[in-house]
C-alpha cells in the first residue's frame, strides 16, 4: 500500500476544522478485511489519540467504564450508535454492535468535538442518534434490495442522482458523472471469484492496485486510476456472485470516504427474504419503492389506498404531516393550514372539520390509509426519554430520533413537519409538532437539530374526544413504527 498523500482518503468531520486522512487500506480495515494496527484507528478531535493496549498493562478505566455502559444497552442500540458515529465522521468501521478499541476512539471524538458530554448517557445517546439521522437524511442514504442486482445495497441518493439499469445490475452516478456506484450480479456458471479477482488485479496501464483479499467467499480490490479511487467488492453464494463497485475522483475522498463505509456496511449480497427489507429500489428511473423508516432504517409501508399515494409520491412539498386517526379522518396541527385554502393528501382534497384553540385540527379526506388511533402518554415526559417524531419527506416517511425540553422536541426535522406526532419508545402519542419554521437553520445545507413547540398529548386526548374519537388503551408491542404507515403529508393546491 502507498502511503503517500496521493494514495489517501480524508474523512471528513464537523465544523471547527477537523479532519481525519484516511487510506483506503484503513477503510478495508475498518470493515474487518485487512490487518488491523494500532496507527489504523480514528484519531480523536482535538486530543492526542491513545495508544493502543499493551499485553499485560492495567486496564483503561475509562474504556472498561464506556464498555460496560455500550454492551448494557440492547444490541439494536448498540449498533444505531455505530451507525451515527459512521455518520458524524467519527466511526470506520463495521457495525456490528461489538464495543472495542476503534468505538471508544469513536465516542471519545464525538464527545470531545460536541462539548464533553458522554455519548452513552440517555441524553448524549439521543443527541447522537439525531446528529447521525440528521446527515443521513441530508445524504438521502436509502437501503433497499436492488432489483438489477438482488442485493440489499445503500445509495446516497442525494449525491448519486442519475440512476440506470443495466443488463445485470444498476448504476448510480453523480450529476457531474464524478462517484459511480454499480451493482453487479452474475448467475451460477458465468464468472466465479478467482476470475473476477483475476480480472480486478490484472496489471493495466495507469491503475495501481493498492490492496487485494480473496478469501473463500469473498473478493475485495482498491485501486487507483489516473485522478480516480475504487472500491470492489464481490461475494458467492448459491445463487452466483453478486457485488458491487464504487469508483470517485479522489479529489472528492473527504465527502464520499464516508459514504463508501456506509455502503460497504450495508451491503447484503444474499438478503434473507424473510429478514431484508420488502421494498425494492425501483428497476428504473422514476418507478416508486414505497418504504417507511423507523429509527432511520427502511421497513416496508404497504400500498395507501386510492386515490391517495405514500407521501415520498407527493407531486408537492409537503406542508405539514398529519396522523390518520379514523377513517377519513387526519388529525394535524392548526398551524398547518395558515394559508392554505385548499388543503390535500395525496391526489384527494381535503376538508376542515374542526380546529381547536390549542392548535389542534381534524381533516376529512376519502381513501385515507388504515387509521392508527394513538394511545395517549398521561405521565410527564422527562429530558431523558428517547422520542420518535413521524414526518414525511421525498424518500418515505423518516422517524427522526428527538428528546424532551419542557413542552418541546429536540429534533433533527426537515421542511414540512408541522403536525408530525412525536411518540415514546412504547408507541404513546407525546405530542404534535405544533409548527415548522418557514425558514429553518442550515449548518453546511443541513437542517440541524432544533427545539420545536408540541402541542401536548392531554389537549389532543381532550380534542380527539370531543370530535368523539377517544384515545386508545396502549399496545403491548408496536412502538412508534406502528403509526407510520398512518402518517401522510398535507400539500396546498
Amino acid at each position: 500500500m502507498d502511503s503517500g498523500d496521493a494514495s489517501r482518503c480524508r474523512l471528513p468531520g464537523a465544523s471547527r476544522g477537523r479532519s481525519r486522512r484516511v487510506t483506503p487500506l484503513a477503510i478495508l480495515i475498518a470493515l474487518g478485511l485487512g490487518p488491523v494496527q494500532a496507527q489504523d484507528r480514528p484519531v480523536p478531535a482535538r486530543t492526542a489519540p491513545r495508544p493502543a493496549p499493551v499485553a499485560g498493562a492495567p486496564a483503561d478505566p475509562a474504556f472498561e467504564a464506556a464498555k460496560a455502559t455500550f454492551e448494557a444497552l440492547p444490541e439494536a442500540d448498540r449498533k444505531a450508535v455505530q451507525d451515527a458515529l459512521v455518520w458524524t465522521g467519527d466511526f470506520n468501521a463495521v457495525v456490528s454492535g461489538a464495543f472495542g478499541r476503534r468505538t471508544f476512539e469513536a465516542l471519545h471524538a464525538y464527545g470531545a468535538r460536541t462539548g464533553g458530554g458522554d455519548p452513552l448517557d440517555p441524553h448524549g445517546r439521543s443527541a447522537l442518534l439525531a446528529a447521525g439521522a440528521a446527515a443521513r437524511n441530508a445524504a438521502r442514504f436509502r437501503v433497499a434490495v436492488d432489483s438489477g442486482s438482488g442485493a440489499l445495497l445503500g445509495v446516497p441518493e442525494r449525491l448519486l442522482a442519475k440512476r440506470t439499469a443495466l443488463p445485470a445490475g444498476t448504476r448510480w452516478q453523480s450529476q457531474d458523472g464524478r462517484v459511480t456506484l454499480e451493482s453487479r450480479t452474475f448467475p451460477p456458471g458465468t464468472e466465479t471469484l478467482d476470475s473476477l479477482f483475476e480480472k480486478a488485479t490484472a496489471p493495466l496501464p495507469g491503475r495501481k492496485v493498492t490492496y487485494k483479499l480473496r478469501r473463500p467467499d469473498t473478493v475485495v480490490v482498491t485501486a487507483e486510476t489516473g485522478p480516480g479511487l475504487s472500491y470492489i467488492r464481490y461475494a458467492s453464494g448459491p445463487e452466483g456472485v453478486r457485488g458491487f463497485l464504487f469508483g470517485y475522483d479522489r479529489t472528492l475522498a473527504p465527502e464520499v470516504g464516508r459514504l463508501v463505509i456506509a455502503v460497504a456496511n450495508a451491503f447484503v449480497p444474499f438478503p434473507d427474504p424473510a429478514a431484508a427489507p420488502a421494498a425494492q429500489m425501483p428497476a428504473s428511473p422514476g418507478t416508486p419503492a414505497g418504504t417507511t423508516r423507523a429509527a432511520g432504517n427502511p421497513v416496508p409501508q404497504p400500498p395507501a389506498p386510492a386515490p391517495l399515494r405514500p407521501a415520498s409520491l407527493s407531486s408537492a412539498p409537503a406542508s405539514g404531516a398529519g396522523l390518520v386517526v379514523a377513517p377519513g379522518r387526519v388529525l394535524t396541527a392548526a398551524a398547518v393550514l395558515d394559508g392554505c385554502a385548499q388543503p390535500q393528501i395525496g391526489s384527494a382534497p381535503a376538508r376542515v372539520l374542526a380546529t381547536d384553540p390549542a392548535g389542534l385540527a381534524l381533516l376529512e379526506v376519502q381513501g385515507a390509509p388504515a387509521p392508527f388511533r394513538p394511545a395517549i402518554r398521561t405521565e410527564s415526559v422527562a429530558g431523558e426519554d428517547n422520542l420518535i417524531a413521524l414526518a414525511p419527506s421525498p424518500d418515505g416517511i423518516l422517524a427522526a430520533p428527538g428528546e424532551a425540553r419542557g413542552d418541546d422536541v429536540i429534533a433533527a426535522l426537515q421542511p414540512g413537519s408541522g403536525g408530525a406526532p412525536v411518540l415514546d419508545r412504547a408507541g404513546r402519542l407525546v405530542g404534535l409538532v405544533a409548527r415548522y419554521p418557514s425558514a429553518p437553520r442550515r449548518v453546511a445545507g443541513v437542517v440541524p437539530p432544533a427545539r420545536l413547540p408540541l402541542v401536548p398529548a392531554r389537549a389532543v386526548a381532550a380534542f380527539l374526544a370531543a370530535q368523539g374519537l377517544p384515545a386508545a388503551a396502549p399496545r403491548p408491542e408496536g412502538g412508534p413504527a406502528a403509526a407510520a404507515p398512518a402518517v401522510v403529508a398535507i400539500t396546498c393546491r
